[in-house]
């Protein structure tokens, strides 16, 4: 009887793998859309996997090692049926600036591979852990004004970062302002390799021009070739032209990331926020695609899935990867209908390295630069940030703010400046609330903010009052005092109604400021009279025993209940 269960419980267990999911409810039909739609996946996650892997400071092939282990992991673990993972142009800047400043001075390629391996495999524990305590909300950390300017400032540093390799230079500096003066000064000097210009900006305006009039059209791909046909015919490598080279064949083995010890602390520091960005990207991403599938999105699984592809990245040589908005839109319209998709992507990459790794070899490196920068530009949300301006300023200058924190001080830093600001906001927004004076509005029912209705009528002697927020520690100091100031108005007023449906919890120390502003006003013949209060917090107003000072008969279910006694005496 106990192997019985022993064995329900493990296929239990089994059948709650999403992967099996999928092959126990596969159909026939769908097939060939997976292989077709894999196919077409293919063309664009070569070029990108390379791009991106350069962008994070790695060497290119590590970018399809990166893109078939990503791809096979969630295929097994990712809850999303036609969600794409993979190297990603926003994740890119962060892992250089995580593991940039630990290399030595020479940039061995081979610690930079174990580094950004480990920061994988650290962005997976967080993910698989943050899983399990079903953390999902995090995302929520970064409210959309600060990840507008947060994305603009990421953007921007990306197509500077590019530029010396799209005009053929190097350039040595940090940070956006030294790197920027240090590319212009280099074009002044006229270091600028002519062929290498011409075909990164060829590049760039050939993917911009089929995006925009031939959007079915593969322009990574049709880029690619081109520039790799350009390069064979007039041997672009003797103008001066970088290109990328012979791919070594095959996979890398199974490795375990070996870096030092005190490598740790700074990894994970990054890890954290690349963790962060990745997961809003996937709560984002999966939200937008399951509402057009209609599918259910389930955050936690989500999470456990992208935790799936980083370990399965990081143990193969890879990095931090995290969820497509255009590779899984390239995939929905190639008919993809499972992970399967992904699957042949894969296999077909790893195909490639074992039979053709020389395939590449004419690939200008201008022409990934090219790559990159267009990606950027759609990081970049411009006309978010004019509608920010038109609508709410400050939320506006939230925005500036983030893309200031990234463009002055860095990736990592403007990560932490844009959450601590989206926190910071909300708290705003608790410690001062809206609040209003309500009147009674000739021929609309209920009561009315007085400043939108200036001929709203008040009870003489009596003041209705609405707090929009919790009552809560910061901002019980700001609730004493404008009742305080009321409580003073002339004609002095005799009852202080709360509209208090707003307020939907009060803590303790905020308990404290109502005895006490309760004893104030009842020594100034002034009474604190509650109206809509929701019972949970009647309960907690018991619990605190505030009804000592406060008379119990002064909790009105309504506003109109509350007047109609205040007439009545």
């Amino acid at each position: 009887m106990a192997a019985f269960e022993r064995g329900a419980k493990f296929a239990s267990l089994v059948r709650a793998v999403p992967a099996v999911r999928v092959v126990t409810t596969y159909r026939r039909e769908w097939l060939v859309k997976d292989l077709t739609a894999g196919l077409v996946l293919t063309t664009l996650l070569v070029p990108q996997g390379m791009a991106y892997a350069e962008l994070a400071g790695l060497p290119a092939i590590t970018g399809l090692y990166t893109s078939v282990l990503c791809l096979l992991g969630y295929a097994v673990c990712g809850p999303s049926r036609i969600l794409v993972l993979g190297p990603d142009s926003s994740l890119g800047p962060m892992i250089a600036a995580t593991t940039v400043p630990l290399l030595a001075a020479d940039g061995d390629p081979d610690r930079a591979v174990a580094l950004a391996s480990m920061l994988a495999i650290m962005v997976a524990g967080i993910m698989i852990l943050a899983s399990a305590a079903r953390l999902g909300f995090v995302a929520d950390l970064i409210s959309k004004p600060t990840m507008i300017g947060y994305m603009n400032g990421l953007a921007l540093t990306i197509l500077i970062g590019q530029l010396p390799k799209l005009f053929g230079f190097d350039v040595d500096a940090d940070g956006l302002i030294e790197e920027s003066a240090a590319v212009v000064e280099a074009l002044a000097d006229g270091e600028t390799v002519a062929a290498s210009a011409a075909v990164g900006i060829g590049g760039i305006v050939l993917i911009l021009v089929l995006q925009r009039w031939l959007p079915k059209v593969p322009a990574v791909l049709v880029a690619v070739v081109a520039a790799m046909a350009a390069a064979a015919a007039l041997d672009l490598a003797e103008h001066g032209v970088s290109l990328v080279g012979e791919l070594p064949e095959g996979l890398p083995p199974l490795t375990v990331p070996d870096v030092r010890l005190d490598d740790l602390a700074p990894l994970c520091a990054g890890a954290l926020g690349i963790a962060l960005v990745s997961l809003a990207d996937t709560v984002s991403n999966a939200s937008a695609f399951a509402a057009r599938t209609g599918q259910e999105v389930r955050g936690n699984q989500e999470m456990a899935g992208v935790g799936a592809a980083n370990l399965a990245a990081g143990l193969f040589q890879g990095f931090p990867v995290s969820t497509s908005g255009s590779r899984t839109a390239v995939a929905e319209r190639a008919g993809a209908r499972t992970q399967l998709t992904g699957v042949v992507g894969a296999t077909l990459i790893v195909l490639m390295l074992v039979l053709v790794p020389g395939l590449f070899r004419h690939l200008p490196q201008p022409l990934l630069a090219a790559v990159v920068i267009t990606a950027s530009l759609s990081l970049a949300d411009v006309p978010g940030s004019v509608r920010l301006w038109r609508q709410r300023k400050a939320e506006f200058l939230l925005s500036v703010a983030a893309f200031l924190g990234v463009a002055l001080l860095g990736v990592l830093p403007g990560i932490a400046l844009a959450v601590g600001l989206s926190v910071l906001n909300v708290f705003r927004r608790a410690w001062w609330p809206h609040d209003a004076v309500l009147g009674r509005v000739e021929g609309v029912e209920g009561f009315h903010d007085i400043r939108s209705y200036p001929g709203a009528e008040q009870v003489p002697g009596l003041v209705v009052y609405r707090f929009d927020a919790p009552l809560f520690f910061a901002n019980a100091k700001t609730f004493r005092d404008e009742v305080l100031r009321l409580a003073r108005s002339d004609p002095r007023p005799r009852w202080i109604v709360l509209a208090a449906e707003p307020m939907t919890d009060v803590d303790t120390t905020a308990a404290d400021v109502l005895e006490e502003l309760d004893a104030t006003l009842n020594a100034g013949g002034v009474h604190l009279v509650f109206a809509e209060l929701k019972d949970p917090v009647r309960h907690k107003i018991e619990r605190y025993e505030l009804t000592r000072t406060i008379d119990p008969h002064h909790f009105f279910p309504t506003i109109e209940s509350a007047v109609t006694a205040f007439r009545a005496q």
